[in-house]
C-alpha cells in the first residue's frame, strides 16, 4: 500500500475551504431514499468508499440508482420494496453505519442475506443491533456477535420497547428503520447520541414523537406510513472539518473559513471542547436546512492552549474527533484528562490506544486506562525525529491525525496505508495541498 512522507512543517496560511458532504447524512439519505416511493436526488453526496458501498448494497437489493453529473438519483420502491434473489451477499466494507443500519432495513425480508465487511469491521460488535432487531422477529446467525452475519427477516415485524444504553446512534437508528415496517408503535429509551435519523424522520413527516429528558430521549415511532421521495443537498461534514480546524489553530499566523458545515448540536462536541481549551471559533451565517443547523466556521491560530478536564457528557458529541482533540492537548500548558471513552476502542481501530501511541512517539507523556487518558501537554513541543505510523487497521482517522501532527509539530513522518482515507474523506490530501497552494514546496509532502 502507498505511504505518505512528511518532512517539514506547514507554513502560515489564510484560506477558505469547501469540503464534501457529511458521511452520516449521505448514508442515511441513501437508505431512506431506497424506502421512499419515486425518485429522490442528492447533491454534494460524499463520494467515499463507505457511501459508494452503501449505493452498491442498495443496487444488489434491487434499487435503481443513477448518477447525473454531480447529482445522485435513487428510485425507491417503498417500504420493504427490495427485490433480490435468495442468499445474496452484501459487503459493508469498513462502514459500521452502513452495516448496522442496513440490518434494520432487512428485518422484513423473507430471503436470507449474508452481510460481510472488511478486516476492521469484522472485529466490531454487532450484538448491539442484532439483539434488539431479534425482538422484531428477525433471525441472525453471527460469528460470536461479529461479521459475517446471515439475516432472515420476518413477515410480520412486531413493534418493540427497547432501552439503548450505549449512546450508539447506529443502534438507535437501526431500531428506528426496523420500526418503519411494523404495524404499531415502537418505543426507544435512548441514551443521548447523534440525532440525524430523528431529524430526517421529522422532515419526512413520519409518525415520530420525541420527549427529551436530561440523560435520555424517549422516541416513539408508528410504522407503516409511506415515505415520499425527497431531495437533499448534503451539508459539509464537521468530522472532516475538524482536522483543518485543528491544523489552523495549532499553526502560527493562520486563518481558515469553512462554508456550509453541519453544526447539529449532537455533533459539535469538538467546538465546545476546543473553545474550553482557548481556541476561538466564530460560527457565522447560521441557518436551518431540513432540520439540520448549518453555518460557516471561522478559526484563527491559538495564542495559547489551556488544559482541560473534559466533561464526559460531551463524549458522544465528539466521539469521532477525540484523536485530533488529543493533538490539541499535546500543545496545552498542563495536564488534560479525558474519561469514559471505552467506545473509542470499539471503532475502526482501538483509537484510545492509538491516540496515546501517537503522542508517545512525539515525546508526549500519557497515562491511559481502558477508558481514560491523561495527556501531559508541552506548549514548546517540537519533534526532531523520524516517526513511522503503520499497522493501525487502516483507520482513516489515525492516518489523518498523523498527517496533522507531522505538519504542525515537525519531524519526518512516514505514514503507511494512505488509501485508508478513501473510506471517509478521499479528498483530504488534496485539501491539504490546496491550503498551501503557491506557498509550499510539495517535495516536502510525498506519496509513495
Amino acid at each position: 500500500m502507498s505511504k505518505l512522507i512528511i518532512k517539514k512543517k506547514i507554513k502560515p496560511f489564510i484560506k477558505t475551504l469547501s469540503i464534501e458532504g457529511d458521511k452520516s447524512l449521505s448514508i442515511r439519505w441513501a437508505l431512506l431514499a431506497s424506502q421512499a416511493i419515486g425518485k429522490s436526488y442528492a447533491k454534494n453526496l460524499l463520494r467515499s468508499e463507505d457511501v459508494l458501498q452503501t449505493l452498491d448494497c442498495l443496487k444488489k437489493l434491487g434499487t435503481k440508482i443513477k448518477k447525473n453529473g454531480e447529482t445522485y438519483e435513487i428510485y425507491g420502491s417503498g417500504l420493504n420494496g427490495f427485490k433480490f434473489k435468495n442468499n445474496i451477499i452484501l459487503n459493508a466494507g469498513n462502514s459500521g453505519t452502513l452495516g448496522r443500519l442496513l440490518l434494520g432495513l432487512l428485518t422484513h425480508t423473507q430471503k436470507k442475506i449474508k452481510l460481510i465487511g472488511d478486516k476492521s469491521l469484522s472485529k466490531r460488535d454487532f450484538l448491539r443491533v442484532t439483539k434488539p432487531l431479534e425482538k422484531f422477529g428477525a433471525t441472525f446467525k453471527t460469528n460470536s456477535g461479529k461479521l459475517p452475519i446471515v439475516v432472515k427477516g420476518t413477515k410480520n415485524p412486531t413493534p418493540i420497547k427497547y432501552y439503548e444504553a450505549k449512546g450508539s446512534a447506529q443502534c438507535k437508528s437501526a431500531i428506528m428503520l426496523a420500526a418503519l415496517n411494523t404495524n404499531g408503535q415502537t418505543i426507544i429509551k435512548a441514551k443521548k447520541s447523534r440525532n440525524h435519523t430523528e431529524l430526517l424522520f421529522k422532515y419526512l413527516k413520519l409518525p415520530i414523537k420525541i420527549s427529551k429528558k436530561k440523560k435520555y430521549d424517549l422516541i416513539k415511532i408508528r410504522g407503516g406510513k409511506k415515505i415520499k421521495s425527497f431531495n437533499y443537498n448534503i451539508p459539509t461534514d464537521i468530522s472532516s472539518c475538524a482536522f483543518f480546524i485543528v491544523l489552523t489553530a495549532l499553526n502560527n499566523n493562520s486563518e481558515l473559513k469553512i462554508k456550509n458545515v453541519n453544526i447539529n448540536p449532537t455533533r459539535t462536541g469538538i467546538i465546545k471542547i476546543l473553545s474550553m481549551m482557548g481556541i476561538k471559533l466564530n460560527i457565522k451565517n447560521i441557518k436551518n436546512y431540513k432540520g439540520e443547523k448549518i453555518a460557516d466556521i471561522h478559526v484563527k491560530s491559538a495564542r495559547s492552549i489551556k488544559p482541560i478536564n473534559c466533561p464526559s457528557e460531551l463524549n458522544s458529541a465528539a466521539i469521532d474527533e477525540f484523536l485530533i482533540i488529543f493533538l490539541v492537548a499535546a500543545r496545552a500548558n498542563g495536564i488534560s484528562y479525558f474519561k469514559n471513552l471505552s467506545e473509542l476502542n470499539k471503532k475502526e481501530s482501538p483509537r484510545l490506544e492509538w491516540g496515546s501511541k501517537i503522542l508517545n512517539l512525539m515525546g508526549i507523556k500519557t497515562l491511559t486506562t481502558k477508558d481514560s487518558i491523561k495527556i501531559y501537554g508541552n506548549p514548546n513541543l517540537n519533534v526532531n525525529k523520524k516517526i513511522t505510523i503503520k499497522n493501525y487497521l487502516k483507520d482513516h482517522r489515525v492516518f489523518m491525525t498523523s498527517v496533522i501532527a507531522g505538519l504542525v509539530f515537525g519531524g519526518e513522518w512516514v505514514i503507511h496505508d494512505k488509501d485508508s482515507i478513501k473510506t471517509s474523506f478521499p479528498l483530504f490530501l488534496e485539501k491539504i495541498i490546496e491550503i498551501q497552494k503557491n506557498n509550499w514546496n510539495q517535495k516536502n509532502f510525498s506519496v509513495w
